[in-house]
Parts: C-alpha cells; structure tokens; sequence
C-alpha cells in the first residue's frame, strides 16, 4: 500500500473521512487530492509540488489518495452544498460532450443551472433516447423539475423530456445554451493533463468528482470585484480545510 502502513490511528466521527491507518497527516492527504482534482496537474507535478513545501511523497501515494479519498471529498461537499441549491430548479442547461475512452467515443451528459453549477455528470457510450432519459432522470431524483430545461437541437432531449411530461420547458435557442458549453472547458483542460481515461468507470468517477470541486471553488472571477474574489476564496478555501473536522 503506498505509503499507508500501519502508524498513526486518527479516529473518525460520524459523518468525517477516516484517516486511519495513513503514517501522512489528513492535512497533506487533503492538499494532495485537492491539487490533482482542481488544477491540470499530473501525478508527478504533484509530488514535485508538495517536494518543494518539503513533503516526500511518491506520485503513487498521489494516485492512491485520490481514488481512496476524492469520492468522500466530493460527497462531502455535496453534503454541504446541498441546503442552498434551492435555486437550481429554476433553469437547467444541459450539454453532451464527446470523450475518447482507448479510442472508443464516449458521450458526457452534463446539467447546468442558471448560476454555472454543475449539477449532474453522466457517461454513457450512446447519445440516444434512452441515456438522455436516464440523465434527465437522475438529475431530477436529486434537483427535482427544472422549470426551464435549455438544450441543443440533439433530438434524444425531445424525445426525453416529452416522455419525462416536460416538453413545454424546453428551449433550443440558438447562444442559449453557451453556459453548458463553456462549462465543460475546465474539465477539458484536466482532461488532457490526466493523458485520458482507460476505462467508463474511471471517467464516471473523475467528471463527478471534479464537478464537486470545480462548484466549491468556483468563485467566478471575472464577474466579481477583486475584493470580492478574495473574500469568496478565502471562504472556499476554510470551509474545505474544515472538512476534516466536521
């Protein structure tokens, strides 16, 4: 196991990520999963990272903590946000995006409210009816009904939602559906850093994942003051560290 022999013992409360069994503190655990998730790092960028804070670490303890732990963080997160996404029922955005799996063409479904939160994050290997169906589907079950449900022309939306009983919410306008499409650039730039996905398992886990933290940091910069930026980061930044903790 990388660097995870028996030493240290950090006892978990209920609800909090266990650590134990890990000789690495949390804290470094959590830094090292926070900066291959949320930047276009590579495993080995990470490791120099935390060798210049003066943490020895191997690029394969990075790859285990991130498929150990990125999951809780992001449920974590979900957890948290979970209370103030009220306001997601408004407008959805929903997108497709192709991504290549050993050269097989996958499809990404993912929705979008009005505010640039991602909501849902589906792979499927077709982009007909039925996985659109189940798409619209399980971002309902968690969000509930949109009141208004942007799209592309892709006729599989259509055929969904009218089956869904939604059909008079959906708008295909043209430009109106920029928000979904430029929501996927982030993801597209950790895409080619991670040198793409093997399997539709590791790509399911990794768009969800990045998701949850792509919301949590997400301060949108360019459309806030610099003052404003800075306290919003500053928050983001807390209530991830108190994640242990809680």
């Amino acid at each position: 196991m990388p660097d995870g022999g028996p030493a240290l013992s950090y006892p978990a409360m209920p609800n909090q990520i266990s650590f134990r069994y890990f000789k690495t503190s949390p804290e470094i655990i959590q830094l090292a999963v926070m900066l291959y998730v949320r930047f276009p790092l590579s495993l080995r960028n990470v490791e120099d990272l935390l060798h210049e804070r003066g943490v020895d670490v191997s690029y394969e303890s990075v790859r285990y903590w991130w498929h150990r732990f990125g999951s809780q963080f992001a449920n974590q997160i979900k957890k948290r946000r979970a209370g103030g996404m009220q306001s997601s029922n408004w407008k959805w955005h929903l997108d497709e995006v192709f991504v290549k799996i050993i050269g097989e063409r996958h499809d990404l479904w993912r929705a979008v409210d009005h505010e640039g939160e991602v909501l849902e994050s589906y792979v499927t290997k077709k982009r007909d009816k039925k996985a659109a169906l189940k798409f619209m589907k399980k971002a309902m079950r968690r969000y509930g009904s949109p009141n208004e449900i942007v799209t592309d022309r892709l006729r599989s939306y259509s055929a969904a939602a009218k089956e869904l009983g939604c059909a008079d919410k959906q708008v295909t306008q043209r430009w109106a559906n920029n928000r979904a499409e430029n929501s996927h650039l982030p993801f597209r730039r950790r895409e080619r850093a991670m040198l793409r996905f093997r399997r539709m398992h590791s790509l399911q886990k990794f768009a969800s994942v990045h998701a949850s933290f792509y919301n949590h940091f997400n301060s949108q910069r360019s459309l806030s003051k610099r003052s404003t930026f800075k306290l919003n980061r500053d928050a983001a930044l807390t209530e991830w560290r108190f994640l242990l903790i809680s």
